[in-house]
Order: C-alpha cells, then structure tokens, then sequence
C-alpha cells in the first residue's frame, strides 16, 4: 500500500499551484467540457507517468541500493527546493491545440507539459524507491487527478482560494522527509549507521 499512498500524497501536494493545474483551469475556462478534459488528463499522466515509472525501475536495477539510496536521497532534496519555485503557462502552449476539441487537446498539452515537470521527475524517482511499479504509476496519477479534477470543475472559484505559497511549502516539506528517509537508507545501507 505504500508504493500507492505515497506517491498519491506527494504527487497530489506537487501538483498545486504546479503549471498542468494551471493549464487545467485554462483548458475547462476554454472547453467549458469538463469531462473530456478530465477523460484526457487521466489518459496523459498514465502514458507519461507509466514511461516515467519503467524509467525509474530501470535505473534502480543498475545501482546498488546504497548508491540508489544517496541518489534518492539528492534527487528529492532538489525537488523539495523546486516545490518552492510557482510555475508560470505560455498561455499559447494551450490556445495553439485547441482546433483538436478538448480530449485530444487536454492529452497533448498535459503528456508535453508534464515532460521534465516535477511531478514527473517525482514518478522517476518514486518508482526507483518502491518495488511496485503500477501501484506507483497508479498513486501518481491519483495524485495528479486530486489536484486537477477539482480546478476542472470548480474552475476559478478553488484556485482562487487556495494558500498556494503554504501549499507549496507543505508538499517542498514532504520531499524534504523523504530526502531525509532516503539519506537514513543509505547512511544504513553504507554501514555508516
């Protein structure tokens, strides 16, 4: 169960104030379509979650769990760092798909803009950490639902009214924890504890 809690917690607390929920709401303002919008989201971050994750299992196998660990251990500490920082969207990157209609919009823009996003890069690493790599795949695209499908369908009125800046402080601390449960690893798995 661990391998999907988590990344549904980490993923869900990353994805607040991050750039794809910003191209959410833009997306349900445009289409005013949430359904096709929500249906194209799901499909996005399983394709590009699910690539991430057999990325993040592949790279666990070619190290050591001590290495492995040091290098979790890194990566997450980044990423807590890069919580901090909003995200900003071209509102072009949207306006330039919407001819396709809004599920094959919402599927372009959503694979190309979790491409090197945090939230990938948190996949990549979740699936390195955890021996189950569906139940990764599953956790974070649970977690990218939770924080979209409500911009989807509340539109203006919820992302108006979240603390986005504690929001962000709040999933940055969670990465820090599991920065500092993967130094924990390879302190132990080093010998050094």
């Amino acid at each position: 169960m661990e391998s999907l809690l988590v990344p549904t917690g980490i993923v869900a607390l990353a994805e607040i104030g991050d750039k794809t929920q910003l191209l959410a709401l833009l997306l349900a303002a445009r289409f005013r379509k949430p359904w096709p919008i929500i249906a194209g989201i799901i499909a996005a971050t399983l394709a590009n979650h699910f690539a991430a994750g057999a990325i993040g299992s592949w790279v666990a196998s070619l190290f050591s769990a001590a290495t492995l660990s040091w290098t979790l251990a890194a990566s997450f500490a980044a990423v807590a760092l890069w919580t901090l920082v909003p995200d900003k969207l071209d509102d072009d990157e949207a306006s330039q798909l919407k001819r396709y209609g809004p599920f094959l919009t919402t599927l372009i823009a959503f694979f190309l803009a979790e491409m090197g996003d945090k939230t990938q890069i948190a996949t990549v690493m979740l699936a390195a950490q955890y021996p189950h790599l569906l139940m990764v795949v599953i956790g974070t695209t649970l977690g990218m639902l939770l924080a979209n499908v409500p911009v989807v369908l509340a539109g203006n009125f919820a992302a108006e009214r979240l603390p986005l800046a504690l929001i962000r402080r709040v999933a940055a601390a969670a990465f820090a924890a599991l920065a500092l449960y993967a130094g924990y690893e390879a302190l132990k798995l080093s010998g050094l504890l």
